[in-house]
């Protein structure tokens, strides 16, 4: 690979592995002086480096990708979410500059499995209140595995929180960001420390965020008897507080590495906000010419768990339980007038909680092997989970003082049952091959609500087969092939199997709505998806650094969900109703080119200044069997995204700076015979720059989203000639960072 030595060459960092030895004394030396006897015993000191991320990834059976630390706080984000949308193949909906829930190769809603220390994350938990000074790494896999679980169909995202270690640390950073006009303060602090066989790790977040948000809507309706139209101009304010506390307590039994951990987390948000709207219409019923209210909410979710390892024969055994909960609350008044006169109030307070228990354990052993080639043993790991979820909704909505939805009482809930058993065996048979079996067996009962008193329950299981191997052509080279071949799985949120409606906020219960302002409902009787898939790649490590990889991937979909759109005969209005709901549709493909290349400039053009390198690009492809084509993709599926970053080191100056553009094109999707939703291209340009005065004193300024531009989105809706069109258009703004970071 002469081409690749001259254009990456390479920077990792080599393990270092230091130790101070005591020098053992001379065989004849007389016996030492009873005073000498009591002198202090010289220690041994062993030191050492973890392998550096790119390294790790290259010695990963099962594909991934490891973003430490410094890559992390680079940017001086404020949020994870931040962070998340600069990594390859990963997309975040929603205006731009403000990201949304990860998507990896662009798909969501449930085909990316989010975890936090290996964890599914909290239901209802956003990421946006997760501070990246909480982070220690991320970990990326492409395609899933035994252990990690197989409900990754587009692959798993997995936040390690920080970890304990017997090094001091006491960091402290003091951020504020502004908006829009909008000043966004907050701290985070980390602290770890050891005493005795206690090592511990605590760190707390806190921050207060306002936003101010702009839209305008014009929906227009043609083909009919005669044409409709309004435009709509809204602005509201939002402010949210938030306090984040985690902790790693972590007690060593012995000296064989057998251990204790406790890992508390809290986070608690709090948000308000106010919002008004000015509507013109020209035909059709008129509803209002203004509008406005006001929405309180709070967010809350806790969990313990623990985690005990214990040497048991020649393996090890681990053994683990969380408990977690979480509640939303929310409150809102709309107001809408005419004239200056009220037309309608609606008053909306609504409840969520939910409970979770987790349990599960694990056996690792190394077996076999040849004594002559370490590294050559079965690694095989066994285990088992089992996991219930309890969901209550409680919800009262009224409508002129009248109460709404009475059919379907005010408390509702669904629950669901996981059994999980798993075995995998990662093996080196030869220096050119390592495989990673996996076999895993889910079992998944879920019980919903339609309302009524009935509670309709379902039980699925899915065995999920997993293969992973890495062949290197020559093994003294850096280069190697990847391929997998897995199944996955995707199952229905509890959310979804609530039969509840939400009600459209625009359009009165006892009248007609519009299909681009459905109400939304769920659907007890929904399956889970099931995919298999096979991903390929070639990765070249340069001896020094840096990675170039290439690779494809493909997923086949079985029982595809997909909300959709229809007119209902429906019990909460007299006259029928546009209803979004969750269904199972039928099959469904996608498969996707992906590219990444990091390294040094310097290395590819020899004479070039010493700048570091990153580069990925993703293309994607996806059809649904049933919805006529074109675009009947995966739902909110781009058809690729790219990042292209690069920072410096001022050579004699203390300053670090960087920056990365951030561009997913323009596309739109077919969701259904009669509906057609597009959205527009998303560009954010960051950059920043780190100031270092002193080891133990640094300021940080970044700015996320130069250049912002606006995000102009539609959804049309055609049935017998008729068409409805809703477009929005949301302006987006620069979003600017001050941090001084302190290690006390």
């Amino acid at each position: 690979m002469p081409a690749v030595k001259i254009l990456f060459p390479v920077l990792t960092a080599t393990l270092a592995v230091p130790v101070f030895a005591q020098t053992p004394p001379a065989p004849a030396a007389p016996p030492a002086p009873a005073a000498a006897a009591s002198a202090p015993v010289q220690r041994i000191e062993i030191t050492g480096a973890r392998d550096s991320d790119v390294e790790q990834r290259r010695r990963a059976t099962a594909a991934k990708t490891i973003i430490g630390r410094e890559e992390i706080e680079q940017f001086g984000d404020s949020t994870v979410g931040e962070v998340l949308r600069r990594l390859p193949g990963v997309t975040t909906p929603g205006t731009p500059g403000r990201g949304g829930p990860p998507r990896l190769r662009g798909l969501g809603s449930g085909y990316t499995q989010l975890l936090i220390d290996g964890q599914p994350i909290p239901r209802g938990f956003s990421l946006e209140s997760l501070t990246p000074d909480q982070v220690e790494r991320i970990e990326v896999l492409r395609a899933p595995t035994a252990e990690t679980g197989a409900r990754a169909i587009a692959g798993t995202i997995n936040i390690i929180l920080r970890e304990g270690l017997r090094k001091r640390l006491n960091d402290l950073n003091l951020g504020l960001g502004i908006e829009d006009g909008q000043t966004t303060p907050g701290l985070s602090w980390a602290h770890n420390d050891s005493a005795g066989d206690l090592t511990y790790n605590l760190n707390a977040g806190a921050f207060q965020r306002r936003n101010t948000n702009r839209s305008e809507t014009l929906t227009t309706v043609t083909g009919g008897a005669a044409p409709e139209s309004s435009r709509e101009a809204r602005e509201s304010h939002d402010q949210r507080r938030g306090l984040n506390l985690s902790a790693r307590l972590q007690w060593r039994l012995g000296t064989g590495g057998d251990s204790f951990t406790l890992s508390p987390q809290f986070f608690r948000s709090d948000n308000e906000g106010n919002f008004s709207a000015l509507r013109s219409q020209t035909g059709g019923d008129f509803l209002y010419d203004q509008a406005q209210g006001r929405n309180e909410g709070s967010f809350s979710t806790g969990r313990l768990g623990a985690q005990w390892r214990q040497r048991l024969g020649p393996g090890r055994l681990e053994a683990q339980g969380t408990l977690g909960a979480w509640r939303a609350e929310n409150t809102s008044r709309r107001v809408e007038s005419a004239n200056g006169s009220a037309t309608r109030t609606v008053d909306d307070r609504g409840d969520t909680r939910e409970n979770s228990v987790l349990l599960g354990g694990k056996y690792t052993v190394l077996l076999g092997g040849d004594e002559a080639r370490p590294g050559s043993e079965h690694s095989l790991v066994t285990g088992g989970e089992i996991e219930q979820l309890r969901r209550t909704e409680s919800r009262r909505v009224l409508e002129d003082g009248d109460a709404q939805l009475t059919d379907f009482g005010d408390n509702l809930q669904a629950q669901s049952l996981r059994v999980a058993l798993y075995a995998q065996n990662e093996w080196t048979p030869t220096p050119q091959w390592a495989t990673h079996l996996g076999l895993r067996w889910e079992g998944i009962r879920t019980v919903g609500d339609l309302g009524d008193g009935t509670r309709p329950s379902n039980l699925n299981s899915v065995f999920t087969p997993l293969a992973h191997a890495v062949w290197k052509p020559d093994p003294a080279s850096r280069s190697q092939v990847r391929v997998s071949l897995t199944r996955s799985w995707r199952a229905p949120a509890l959310n979804n199997l609530i039969a509840r409606p939400g009600l459209s906020a625009r359009y009165p219960v006892d009248g007609p709505n519009e299909p681009t302002q459905p109400d939304r409902a769920g659907n007890p009787d929904l399956q889970p998806e099931l995919a298999t898939g096979i991903d390929l790649a070639f990765e070249h490590y340069p001896a020094g650094g840096g990675v170039l990889s290439v690779s494809l991937f493909r997923r086949e979909v079985r029982d595809l969900m997909r909300s959709v759109t229809a007119l209902e005969t429906v019990s909460w209005s007299p006259v029928p109703r546009w209803v979004a709901r969750t269904r199972n549709i039928g099959d469904a493909t996608t498969q996707g080119l992906e590219l990444e290349a990091k390294g040094r400039l310097d290395q590819w053009l020899p004479g070039s200044p010493r700048v570091e390198v990153r580069s990925n690009l993703s293309l994607f492809h996806s059809r649904v069997a049933g919805v006529p084509g074109p675009d009947n993709r995966l739902d909110q599926q781009p058809d690729g995204s790219a990042n292209l970053g690069a920072d410096y080191r001022w050579p004699g100056l203390p300053l670090k700076t960087g920056a990365n553009l951030n561009w997913v094109p323009a596309y739109e999707t077919q969701t259904s015979a009669e509906q057609r939703v597009g959205v527009s291209t998303r560009r954010v340009v960051d950059v920043y720059g780190l100031w270092t005065f002193s080891p133990a004193v640094a300021l940080r300024v970044s700015a996320s989203n130069l250049a912002p531009r606006d995000s102009d989105d539609f959804n049309r809706y055609v049935e017998a000639g008729v068409t409805e069109s809703a477009r929005t258009l949301t302006p987006s703004s620069i979003n600017w960072q001050l941090r001084l970071e302190l290690k006390l």
